[in-house]
């Protein structure tokens, strides 16, 4: 294999995708991607029904854990976190969420210029394939399918019914003119397969581009440096430790939790936790591996007599036979399921500006992650704080690459947070014992016990844990704690880049991997210095803010 490229770019997830594939558009620049784990092109990434076999397991999954969580009554946290091409986007629920517009608006006022909602909509757009919608919002020729289920499962209309029945707003578009409802999931998935971002930007490549160079099974030991500049990567491949040379830049796209370790282990971080690892600085930096945000999140479970939920039991076996089957035929049924199909976003108080909880509406039971599995069946509803004001850090256990990294969520650190949390907990479990969905539910598994605030206060340290979605461990800003400025280069280095969740300031509200994959669209014209925005999308995008602006001052007074 050459050993030397334009663009060397570590990490084969949602964000490295991105760039690999668009920075190989151009055949005269030669790009190298390198990825730990495999090619992400097996039966149990294609079909969405797989997670179930990756998410609890070591399947393509790092499964990293916590240190013992403070705020969890000392409970050891479970980070799940795609390895293999497509990162956490081959293994995840597939949930197409782009957060709320003042998310954004609000990463621009910490002096992120180009990074308002106005900014970052055309990237979102560029990157999208809608199956069905097509308006200022959405794209429709991007490589990025987004469609509708195909599970046909009856338990979204009772979803649905009940959230009508509890006097709650109702959405068809989370990603549109507002966010605030209850509505049915759009995923990343093409006719019921998953569409991750490999399959998106990368795999249709690999063998035919001739300035492509895609390396798994191979991980990224160091950054190497001549001076302040970044020059090239370290790496074990097949048991051999060998370097590769990058002519213009390295891009960091290993995550929230493993790229700030990369930069640690390299040498750039906190000087005073380097030096306790035995390792020599290159650059200062003490932001690197803080900040890190994730949301808190509780789940409810119900068992239930009805096969049209997953589960374990001789007449489910039967009933997942005949689905296989129309699987293979249609591409449709239960296997095309992302098991999060419902969810919503509402406001624990009538007068916020966004929503400050999701929902995720799960036709299985899900226990521990689905690492403790039980007979029968069952339905469940996860409720996250989206904006917890706690904060975290990742750090390193030792100066061996191969170790993972101390991650400290830091969760209900914050006490404010838990009081949301009380708040979305009584919101949700009022959803789910409204009749459409109670009928269904023959008991309660966690939550029967729980009477007062103090009980559900108990509940929430006993079960909460993360809705894997780790950010901000090397925050773009201008301020001194900052690890990269706007244009994602990381302070004080030169042909140094990051792109991935890690770089963003706060939590977006909703799911982290559309947004992911926007940040590495975006990242591909700062490395060009030419943007793919032309002036028509531009202006489109001012007029759906003007639009949006006039939904909002029309629908503020909606409460839940």
């Amino acid at each position: 294999m050459n050993q030397q490229f334009d663009y060397i770019i570590v990490g084969g997830g949602s964000g490295g995708c991105v760039v690999a594939g668009r920075l190989s558009e151009d055949p005269n620049i030669e790009v190298c991607v390198l990825e730990a784990g495999g090619d992400g092109n097996s039966t149990v990434v294609k079909v969405p029904a797989g997670a179930v076999a990756m998410m609890p397991t070591r399947l393509n999954n790092w499964a990293f854990d916590t240190v013992p969580q403070a705020g969890l009554g000392g409970r050891i946290g479970y980070q799940p976190r795609g390895k293999t091409l497509g990162g956490s986007s081959a293994i995840n629920a597939m949930v197409y969420i782009r957060g709320h517009r003042s998310d954004y608006d609000h990463w621009a006022s910490l002096g992120n210029n180009g990074w308002s909602y106005d900014d970052v909509l055309p990237y979102f757009r560029l990157s999208e394939h809608n199956e069905r919608f097509d308006d200022a919002w959405h794209g429709r020729s991007g490589p990025l399918w987004v469609s509708d289920l195909r599970t046909d499962n009856p338990f979204q209309a009772r979803y649905l019914e009940a959230a009508r029945q509890a006097g709650l707003p109702l959405t068809d578009d989370f990603n549109g003119a507002q966010q605030e409802g209850i509505g049915i999931y759009q995923v990343t998935q093409k006719q019921g397969e998953r569409w991750s971002a490999a399959r998106a930007y990368l795999h249709p490549h690999i063998g035919q581009r001739d300035n492509l160079t895609v390396a798994t099974h191979t991980q990224v030991r160091r950054i190497l440096f001549e001076g302040k500049r970044a020059v090239g990567v370290e790496v074990l491949q097949h048991g051999t430790v060998r370097t590769m040379r990058a002519r213009r830049e390295v891009v960091l796209a290993a995550g929230a939790l493993q790229t700030p370790q990369l930069l640690m282990l390299s040498g750039i971080g906190p000087m005073q936790e380097l030096a306790r690892a035995g390792i020599q600085t290159v650059q200062h930096l003490p932001g690197v591996g803080r900040n890190l945000q994730d949301h808190p999140d509780f789940v409810f479970g119900y068992s239930t007599r009805s096969f049209d939920t997953m589960g374990v039991s001789l007449g489910g076996s039967m009933r997942m036979l005949g689905e296989i089957l129309r699987f293979r035929r249609e591409r449709r049924g239960m296997l095309t399921s992302n098991f999060a199909e419902g969810g919503g976003f509402l406001k624990t108080q009538p007068g916020l500006d966004a929503p400050d909880i999701q929902l995720h509406f799960v036709v299985a039971l899900v226990d521990n992650h689905a690492r403790r599995m039980r007979l029968g069946h069952g339905f469940s509803c996860h409720v996250c704080l989206l904006r917890p004001r706690s904060r975290g850090s990742v750090t390193l256990r030792s100066n061996d690459p191969l170790a993972a990294p101390l991650i400290d969520p830091a969760f209900f650190d914050d006490p404010r947070d838990i009081e949301d949390m009380v708040a979305g907990f009584k919101i949700t479990r009022g959803l789910m014992q409204m009749p459409a969905l109670a009928r269904w539910a023959r008991r309660d598994l966690f939550t029967s016990h729980v009477k007062t605030d103090d009980d559900i206060r108990a509940a929430l340290r006993q079960r909460t844990d993360t809705v894997y979605h780790p950010v901000g461990t090397c925050r773009m800003g201008q301020d001194e704690m900052a690890v990269v400025d706007p244009q994602l280069r990381v302070r004080g280095m030169d042909g140094l880049r990051i792109v991935d969740a890690s770089v963003m300031p706060t939590l977006i509200g909703g799911n982290t991997n559309a947004p992911t994959i926007m940040i590495g669209e975006k990242a591909v014209d700062l490395i060009r210095g030419i943007s793919r925005i032309t002036s028509g999308v531009r202006a489109q995008a001012e007029a759906t803010a003007a639009q949006a602006t006039l939904h909002h001052k029309k629908t503020s007074h909606v409460g839940i």
